[in-house]
């Protein structure tokens, strides 16, 4: 008698159904994982757009005020990220504070650094946002994988005991579909990992441009109080 090819999606339909819940699990995982990824790639490829363009435009001499107007223009248009958001902070709280008539130059200084310190930590979180998640999916998915592939042996060679005359041909089906299982769980957790590594590094990049930048600004503010003062 004819057996039936072992295609692999005979082999999570004849799967047993806590094998199939791990596979739907991590199926679930991998599609999440990947809707994360392409999100993650887009927002920091256009974090680093931004900040060659506002790093270019705020070094091409332009007084920062016009360049603060400039960016409450656009940002009745659209919502501001990134480096723009550090610089808005930080010269909106210095104009403030210097405007109530503060003669204090460092305090001051202290009030326009924490506001940028602020600003500097949520865009933080945004480049890191989901980035726990593909952590997880890439340290879980092998072993969720491996427990599916473990009960599926299991039940294989505990349906032997059925059998008067095992073959190979009889618990083959059973061990295949579990390593399907196995192999799902690479599946999810391999571009996570690779994901989460790039997306980790580039992320630790940008902050520290920020972090850079934030450095610079608050000299240029701190020579411009100091000089009134």
């Amino acid at each position: 008698m004819n057996q039936e090819p072992l295609s692999i999606l005979n082999l999570v339909l004849n799967a047993s159904l806590l094998v199939q819940l791990v596979m739907l699990l991590l199926f679930m995982a991998s599609a999440v994982s990947w809707v994360m990824i392409v999100q993650r790639g887009m927002y920091q490829g256009r974090a680093r757009q931004a900040f060659r363009e506002f790093e270019s435009q705020f070094w091409s001499g332009i007084d920062l005020t016009q360049l603060y107007r400039q960016g409450n223009s656009g940002a009745n248009k659209h919502s501001t990220d990134g480096i723009e958001n550090i610089f808005r902070a930080g010269f909106k709280e210095f104009t403030r504070l210097r405007q109530q008539g503060s003669t204090d130059p460092d305090a001051i200084m202290e009030g326009t650094q924490r506001a940028m310190r602020v600003a500097h930590s949520r865009e933080e979180e945004k480049l890191e946002a989901n980035l726990p998640f593909l952590a997880s999916v890439a340290s879980v998915s092998p072993y969720i994988g491996l427990f599916g592939t473990v009960w599926g042996i299991m039940n294989s060679f505990r349906g032997l005991a059925n059998v008067h005359q095992a073959t190979l041909a009889t618990v083959a089906p059973g061990i295949s579909e579990a390593l399907v299982a196995t192999a799902m769980g690479l599946f999810a957790a391999i571009p996570a990992v690779l994901a989460y590594n790039r997306f980790s590094a580039n992320a630790e990049q940008l902050t520290g441009k920020y972090q850079t930048f934030a450095e610079e600004f608050s000299s240029i503010l701190h020579r411009q109080v100091h000089a009134k003062s």
